[in-house]
Parts: structure tokens; C-alpha cells; sequence
């Protein structure tokens, strides 16, 4: 076995996760990770905690899409909200058998799963928000990861562990230097109140008075590289032109330009998946205003892979994301979806903070 797997397993029950002997630890994954689950799944017992495996397939889901009503498809079952409601960390580890499987559901069925998953996301962030419980969650690279970012196995193998510091010789240290780092940029940007964002068929303006910037250095999201805040919900102004392909549950929308008045979505196009994109906005009534506003500060994650766990964190990018707030920031939007797009800052990009420039292509000037 690549011994990569054992030190990307042991960040994530040790650094990650911190977990404690006699706690409850949830590991779900697709049958395509087992690899990763078996080693997360004996670090656990080695840890003295108790350790539950959830294996799914995509199969089911592609399943239950094509021929479940739409009550079967917003159903979850009693056992699932059992599990978040006893566990004290959750870990997920992501792995895709077939990235496209679907391609050809319809989008209103997408809509429908998504708010199916409202209630149990809502338990868990509330348990979270309580301290009653930790997550996180990481990618294991498989065949159709590494087919869907156009590389081989083995590149994307490589890519995956350099994205998370794996080749490093004290990974933890690298991480550690991180949040000390983004720490101190979260605690620049604290003091600033309105924020203008200046790029390629970019203007876009909000504000984050009162609002807290979340240090992301790898506890919650791993790899991770990156600073956000929910923006002030009805102060967002503007256009943004997002650089890169909307993914959403393996479907592209190309070419996306939102424009905000007083917060919401009051136009919105795409070349490609423009359908789509309005059905995702019209999911319910937070879908059209900003849950988040993000810069990428990962330059170890050098290409787009149509991974949103990997694409974010981009270093000279920012993202936004339509839909549910993260409570840690101090946003009030809620929503069924949180959907990411990510526009390229590297090349013209500027961020002005209070009216001072704080970043330019991609860097920032503090």
C-alpha cells in the first residue's frame, strides 16, 4: 500500500480531527475509498475510540435519482440523523467511482436531493456550533478523480498529497505554519469594513462589518488554504464573472456572470448549463443571496481539477457561494444549497479594503 495513505490517514484522525480515546467517530466513504476507511478505521481503534464505517456507492444514488418519487428523494432515513446525533467526530472521505454519473438527471431532481439533506446538515452544524461535535472531510484520489482532472492515477496521486503537504518531512509543521500565517490575514481583515473586489468582468462590492474571517488550515477541510466570511446578507452589489466552471454534482456550468442589487441574484447567465444555474438560484429563498466570500491562499494546488474541495483553496483565486452562511462567520443566510464559484485574481485581480488595496494579483499587500 502507498504509504502516503497512512500519513494522510493519521493527519486526519491527528491533526484533523484530534481524536481522543473514548470518543465516537463516524467514517463514511464510497466502496471506492477503502483503502483510506481501513487505515482512518484503524488509527481509531489504535487511538482508543469507537469507530462506526458507513460505505455507500454512487450506484444508489443514481438509483433512487432516475426512479424515486419526490418524496423517496427527500427522504433521509431515521438511522442517519441517529448517527449525527451520537457521534462526537465525523469524517468523510470523499472518492468518485464516475464523476458524470449525473450528467442526465434533471435539475430539479438535483434541487429535490439537495433539499432532502436540509434537516440532517442542520443537525450537524448545530451540534457543531454546541462543541457537541467535530467534522472533516478529504479526498482519496481514484481513477475517476484523476480521469475528471485530465491526469493518470499516479499524477493525481502525487497531486492529491502535494496539494495536502504529504511531501513534505513534518506535514503537521507545514500546517501549523499555515494557520499562524492566515491567523494573522484573518485578523487584518477583522478590522476592515466594506470590500471591493476588481477583476476581469468583475466589480463587486459588500460589506463584512461585523461579520468574523474564518482561518481554513486544514481542521474542517483538508487539504485547506484559504480565509471566508458571510458577507452583511443585502449589502452585496454588483458583477462577478466566475473564471472557472460551476460544478455541481458533476455537471458543468460554464461561463457564469451574477449581478447582486441589495444582496440577491437579480440577473444571472451562463454560455453552458444556463438552465441549471437559474434552477440552483430558485432552489428556495437563500439560494439567491451570498452565503460566502472566500481568497484562496493554497499555491501548492496549481490547477483547476473540477474539484470543488481542491479549487477553492487555488492561491489567486477568491470564491463565492450562493446559498447557506457558515454560523462561525456570524451570517444569517440560510439555504438548502452552498454552492462554490471561483473567479482568478492572479492576473488583474484587486481587492480594495475601506478604499486601500489589501491585494493584487493574487497576493496580498500586507
Amino acid at each position: 500500500m502507498d504509504p502516503r495513505i497512512t500519513q494522510h490517514a493519521e493527519l486526519m484522525i491527528d491533526y484533523s480531527l484530534k481524536l481522543k480515546a473514548g470518543e465516537k467517530i463516524l467514517i463514511s466513504g464510497s466502496i471506492e475509498t477503502l483503502p483510506m476507511l481501513k487505515e482512518c478505521y484503524r488509527l481509531s481503534i489504535e487511538r482508543g475510540a469507537f469507530p462506526e464505517i458507513n460505505i455507500s456507492s454512487d450506484d444508489f444514488q443514481e438509483i433512487m435519482l432516475k426512479n424515486g418519487t419526490d418524496e423517496q428523494i427527500k427522504y433521509t432515513s431515521p438511522s442517519a440523523f441517529r448517527r449525527i446525533e451520537t457521534a462526537d467526530t465525523v469524517l468523510s472521505v470523499l472518492g468518485s467511482s464516475n464523476t458524470r454519473m449525473m450528467n442526465n438527471i434533471p435539475g430539479e431532481k438535483l434541487k429535490l436531493s439537495a433539499q432532502g439533506r436540509t434537516e440532517i446538515r442542520k443537525l450537524l452544524f448545530e451540534r457543531e456550533k454546541k462543541g457537541e461535535l467535530r467534522w472533516t472531510l478529504t479526498l482519496f484520489p481514484t481513477v475517476a478523480n484523476a480521469q475528471e482532472a485530465g491526469m493518470s492515477l499516479a499524477e493525481f496521486q502525487d497531486f492529491v498529497y502535494d496539494a495536502c503537504g504529504l511531501n513534505l518531512k513534518n506535514p503537521v509543521d507545514y500546517w501549523l505554519s499555515v494557520d499562524r500565517e492566515q491567523d494573522r490575514i484573518c485578523k487584518i481583515l477583522e478590522t476592515k469594513k466594506h470590500f471591493r473586489f476588481l477583476s476581469d468582468d468583475t466589480d463587486l462590492t459588500l460589506s463584512a462589518e461585523g461579520r468574523k474571517w474564518e482561518n481554513c488550515s486544514g481542521t474542517v477541510n483538508f487539504p485547506d488554504g484559504e480565509v471566508f466570511t458571510g458577507p452583511v446578507e443585502d449589502s452585496v452589489e454588483g458583477t462577478i464573472r466566475f473564471s472557472f466552471p460551476g460544478i455541481y454534482r458533476g455537471k458543468e456550468i460554464e461561463d457564469i456572470k451574477l449581478t447582486f442589487k441589495k444582496g440577491k441574484v437579480v440577473k444571472a447567465s451562463a454560455e453552458k448549463g444556463e438552465d441549471l444555474l437559474h434552477q440552483l438560484l430558485d432552489t428556495d429563498k437563500g439560494a439567491k443571496y451570498v452565503g460566502e466570500i472566500a481568497i484562496g491562499t493554497n499555491n501548492n494546488i496549481k490547477k483547476f481539477i473540477k474539484n470543488i474541495l481542491f479549487d477553492e483553496k487555488i492561491g489567486g483565486t477568491i470564491h463565492l457561494a450562493v446559498g447557506k452562511s457558515f454560523f462561525e462567520t456570524g451570517g444569517k443566510n440560510d439555504s438548502a444549497i452552498h454552492w462554490d464559484m471561483i473567479c482568478d485574481m492572479s492576473c488583474n485581480g484587486k481587492i480594495f479594503a475601506d478604499g486601500k488595496l489589501i491585494y493584487q494579483n493574487g497576493n496580498f499587500q500586507f
